[in-house]
């Protein structure tokens, strides 16, 4: 088994370091390490180093001896989904599969046909949830550079960032829509790739206009209707194998 992760502010600059806090207890109370047993330290951003449990002090301080620091190289191309507020916590349990998938960014959208909308005190809280998601579930997958969740995004953002990438792509499961499947689709070897995943009823006619016009193609998964907290999963394991990310 992997060793587990555990998310720190700073690396070690000596051999000694000591794990407290939040992460410190659930090293000591809930996994209860004790010596000689693996565990990687990151900062969530791409540093990392490996150590070894030396010991443990009361319940919350893990005593280890930190191995040379190093830094994971940023995978290309990079994947940015940007994902259509869904109901419910099921926006979390999209931020969480994407994560262990190993999407690179996430990029709220209020799209028209959201039923929630982030607006005041709830938007901060619930944009705190999903960061807080991509953390847990960075660790869990034993990520070392955990993905960006960018603040919420209007549409004309949206459009904006579809422009600058190498590949933008808009998934619509209009069977009418003339549009093209993902896995025939020809991939940039580096640079970025966009996608959009629109709410559970779809991206409007307007909205695939606009990122029409800023160069999105809308393409399809497959004859299955996802859901949209399960698309943008789908759609990266499937773009993360075919440019050899998960080869």
């Amino acid at each position: 088994m992997t060793a587990p992760v555990f998310v720190v502010d700073a690396l070690p600059t000596g051999p000694e370091f000591v794990l407290d806090g939040p992460e410190g207890r659930h090293a000591v109370s809930v996994k209860r390490l004790r010596a000689g047993e693996a565990v990687v330290l990151t900062d969530g951003l791409g540093a990392w180093c490996e150590a070894v449990v030396s010991g443990a002090e009361g319940k919350d301080r893990l005593i280890v001896e930190a191995g040379p620091v190093r830094v994971e190289a940023e995978e290309r191309p990079r994947i940015t989904v940007v994902q259509a507020l869904p109901k419910g916590d099921r926006g979390e349990l999209a931020v969480e599969t994407m994560t262990e998938t190993g999407v690179d960014a996430i990029v709220p959208w209020a799209a028209s046909r959201c039923i929630t909308q982030w607006r005041g005190d709830r938007g901060v809280k619930a944009l705190g949830k999903w960061r807080a998601t991509a953390r847990e579930a960075g660790k869990q997958s034993r990520r070392v550079r955990f993905p960006e969740v960018a603040e919420a995004a209007s549409t004309k953002q949206v459009a904006a960032l579809l422009g600058e990438a190498d590949l933008a792509v808009v998934l619509h499961e209009d069977r009418d829509h003339p549009s093209a499947a993902l896995a025939s689709v020809e991939l940039p070897k580096s640079g970025s790739i966009v996608l959009v995943v629109g709410p559970e009823g779809g991206v409007s006619p307007e909205e695939l206009a606009v990122f029409g016009e800023a160069g999105a193609r809308a393409c399809r998964l497959g004859r299955s209707v996802l859901r949209t907290s399960t698309a943008g999963t789908a759609a990266v394991a499937l773009l993360l194998g075919r440019t050899g990310r998960w080869g």
